[in-house]
């Protein structure tokens, strides 16, 4: 008899830790082990987690004795060799652990842990009897409670473990998790009717329609009857389903409607559709690009003849996105998949739509706020290569985790947009700077495409690092837009202000409305008053949580924190004076919205901010209002800025410039210009020239009349020289370093010592530490140290010290209750 091998197996799990973790494989087991998939294994004292095997060996680990494999799940790897390259690469540069990575990498639904909480699927009409007896155990336990989590499932079966019946009852939609119940954007589903399974020939249908003809009782179900026909529900042997709602619509009866499905000549179903663009079908016919857009495309494959990644520097309006179709089509013609990447998805319905009715079916759309479903069907269509639907994928940064079996390019859109950055939890990694990594794994080109580039960017491609095209004309030789300054000092000397709107802006909106155009105004501030305070003492109400001051949202009469949705009612009186005399100062999008009612009656004003967005498909819904012209005034905050086309808009107000020019950070000038850039160009697309009004305290500023004159190159080199003299990106790298504690006492002393310990290695390259501007959020006290490092000094040393010092710190009892956040690139 042959000796049986006993084999060990390295699992990485997603806890916040560095290692992987090794354990046994049960002798029953061996032929089932594979790199790459997910095993169940005991973690801790009571917990199973699900972990994916990254090595396997005869090696016995020394010191303890491991624990067995409990239940492996899968028949093939569910991650790549390239993906895991990846994974370890995120967590090397980004100083983050591994379990970090594989946490933000992997959708929820393949993290099984003791604590996931499921429950039953919704929309779950399914045959029982495809269950097996564990799975409708579970079935049965669930309709008598809510939710069950993994632990009482198991105590129900009787069994450890029942992470592969999980596995099973998800693939056959029974039920969901709890993560999966709370995604913004669930699965859009809706009730559709189609002729029943005996009436699929064209006798039988004719032979329908004649009994229905000869009952004069069931003129009103034969009216349903031939509408459905003549909505094409039915040709040449074919049923398709048509939606129970157009039906409806066309003049069939609802009660008619059910009353052929009981009487089954019918069959209502419901079915999935698509949440971005339904009823898209693929439309081979591309739009004929312009000399300028050719030359530009040209310009592209010449450059990645020699270099990897290449930047697209193109004016708002200049018609980019035709180009991506372009390249996207030969790479599809070559059996590639392509990656775009959008800085947001919800912000970006437009193009989303457009890129859906060129190539239909092949472009998938992955974000983490999606159904998970959804998303693990992306996933594992990658993963099998299947070039039948999803070559192309559409996605924010998590996009960058999928198992790309054959990527052919990558396009970053917005390249200079912030969101691309992943602030919290770790791993706090750029999904621009990831892309380009992901690229040299799989051997693809990467386009980078902005109208503003990040400075980083685009001094690397002055530095001949990457390619640079530039598309400097809008499509239709379209004018760019004239931009004018409204001097509030001025303005306010000559009372000539109404309420927080320029006389000069007011006058400009009053043309546009008569013309019946339509107006966009920004201002990077959401809520109503941004400060109360009382004019005796100088009060302001604060968060208890944060050293924030609360934000009036008059819609709901509340003063809310930003930072920790912490909110309390308006106070009538001072608490420190007794005085009532509060006055607000400042103002935010909802304030604006409340007196354009007054200064322009009967205008229609609608938000869009995070206020007015958080419903499902509440973003896609005011945008189709604004375009279809139901709206005359769009009042935003960043979300104005990005992405959005329309052919109405003649005039974009910028109401508070300032706000953005005099932020305490070094990228502020950069940003400003970025944002004010960014929403100009949403004005004058299609017929005239547009119109920009910058309300601002000094409009002489140079970065305002940089906006002015287009001049982005301007900006470029100004800010470059200050970047240089202050040591600051692209010449520096940065490592931001967080301390965070409850008390602030114990917090400065051990913000000192790791202090020390950094200066007696970098020296002069580390600042701090300091409070940052919000010294305490969520009743954690903040202390920031940040360190900035040569661009060309060895990255890899300087972490790898930095990390020791860390450890060297952590060391020490005293030092263990401060968390320490690493920021690297913070952006």
């Amino acid at each position: 008899m042959e000796e049986r091998k006993t084999y060990f197996v390295d699992v990485i799990l997603p806890v916040p830790i560095n290692n992987a973790f090794t354990y046994r494989v049960p002798f029953e087991m061996n032929e089932h082990i594979k790199t790459g998939v997910r095993v169940v294994v005991p973690f801790g004292r009571s917990k199973l987690q699900t972990g994916i095997i990254i090595k396997i060996h005869e090696k016995v680990p020394e010191g303890y004795q491991s624990k067995y494999v409990e239940a492996v799940l899968d028949d093939a790897p569910i991650i790549t060799g390239k993906q895991f390259k990846l994974w370890n690469w995120i967590s090397e540069y980004y100083m983050a652990p591994l379990g970090d990575v594989m946490n933000a990498a992997l959708p929820s639904n393949f993290k099984l842990g003791s604590e996931t909480k499921v429950l039953l699927h919704p929309e779950y009409e399914g045959n029982l009897d495809r269950l097996t007896d564990k799975e409708y155990q579970v079935f049965e336990a669930l309709e008598i409670q809510n939710e069950l989590d993994l632990k009482e499932i198991s105590d129900i079966l009787g069994i450890k473990t029942i992470q592969p019946v999980i596995k099973s009852l998800i693939e056959k939609r029974v039920i969901i998790t709890q993560e999966d119940l709370k995604q913004k954007y669930a699965p859009k589903t809706q009730l559709f009717v189609e002729f029943a399974k005996a009436y699929q020939s064209d006798e039988q249908i004719e032979a329908l329609i004649k009994v229905y003809s000869e009952n004069a009782r069931k003129k009103k179900q034969l009216d349903v009857l031939l509408t459905l026909l003549k909505l094409g529900s039915y040709k040449q042997g074919e049923s398709t389903p048509i939606l129970r709602s157009e039906l409806v619509e066309h003049g069939a009866s609802a009660s008619s409607i059910n009353t052929l499905n009981k009487d089954e000549v019918l069959e209502i179903k419901r079915l999935e559709i698509s949440r971005l663009a339904e009823g898209s079908e693929a439309d081979s016919s591309f739009k004929s690009l312009s000399e300028a857009q050719q030359s530009a495309l040209d310009e592209i494959r010449t450059s990645f003849i020699e270099k990897d990644v290449t930047l697209l520097h193109g004016v708002t309006g200049s018609g980019k996105t035709e180009i991506y179709v372009e390249l996207i089509q030969e790479q599809l013609d070559q059996g590639k998949q392509v990656l775009f990447l959008l800085p947001e998805i919800a912000l970006t319905t437009q193009l989303i739509q457009r890129l859906q009715r060129y190539f239909g079916d092949k472009v998938g759309v992955y974000h983490s706020r999606f159904n998970q479903n959804e998303r693990v069907e992306i996933w594992n269509s990658l993963l099998h290569n299947d070039t039948t639907k999803f070559q192309i994928v559409l996605g924010a940064r998590s996009a960058v985790f999928l198992p790309f079996r054959n990527l052919g390019l990558i396009i970053v859109d917005e390249e200079h947009e912030s969101s691309f950055k992943q602030y919290d939890p770790s791993p706090r990694y750029n999904g621009r700077d990831t892309a380009i990594v992901l690229r040299a794994f799989h051997d693809a080109k990467v386009l980078l495409g902005s109208a503003t580039p990040a400075m980083e960017t685009f001094f690397n491609a002055e530095e001949g690092k990457y390619g640079l095209v530039s598309l400097d004309k809008r499509f239709g030789d379209l004018m760019m837009p004239e931009i004018f300054t409204a001097n509030l000092k001025k303005e306010k000397r000559d009372k000539t202000m109404q309420s927080d709107f320029s006389g000069f802006l007011v006058e400009h909106m009053k043309e546009a409305l008569e013309n019946k155009e339509q107006i966009i105004l920004f201002q990077n501030r959401r809520g109503y008053n941004p400060v109360w305070a009382c004019e005796v003492c100088g009060w302001n109400p604060h968060c208890k949580n944060c050293d924030v001051s609360l934000t009036y949202h008059k819609n709901s009469n509340i003063l809310k924190c930003h930072y920790c949705s912490y909110f309390t009612p308006p106070v009538g009186a001072c608490p420190k004076c007794q005085s009532n005399r509060l006055k607000m100062i400042g103002f935010g999008t909802e304030k604006i919205e409340d007196e354009l009612s007054i200064i322009l009656p009967g205008v229609r004003v609608q938000r869009l901010d995070l206020d007015t967005t958080r419903q499902k498909n509440s973003y896609e819904n005011i945008l189709r209002d604004f375009d279809d012209r139901k709206i005359d005034i769009l009042v935003g905050t960043q979300m104005v800025t990005k992405g959005l086309d329309f052919d109405n808009v003649s005039l974009v107000g910028i109401l508070d410039a300032d706000m953005m020019l005099n932020r305490p950070d070094f990228r502020a000038f950069e940003r400003s210009y970025q944002l004010m850039s960014q929403v100009s160009g949403r004005s004058g697309r299609k017929t005239k020239r547009g119109k920009v009004v910058i309300q601002t305290y000094d409009p002489d500023h140079w970065i305002i009349q940089h906006v002015i004159n287009h001049d982005f190159i301007g900006m470029y080199k100004n800010e470059l020289i200050e970047r240089k003299n202050y040591f600051y990106p692209p010449f520096y790298k940065m490592i931001n370093l967080t301390l965070k504690h409850r008390d602030p006492n114990k917090l400065e002393m051990m913000a000192a010592d790791l202090a020390d310990r950094l200066v007696a290695v970098f020296g002069s390259r580390v600042l701090g530490p300091e409070f940052p501007v919000v010294k305490r959020i969520q009743n954690s006290y903040l202390k920031v140290i940040r360190l900035k490092v040569e661009r060309e000094a060895s990255h890899k040393k300087v972490k790898k010290l930095l990390q020791q010092k860390i450890d060297d710190f952590y060391s020490v009892a005293y030092n263990k209750s401060v968390r320490i956040i690493i920021d690297v690139d913070p952006s």
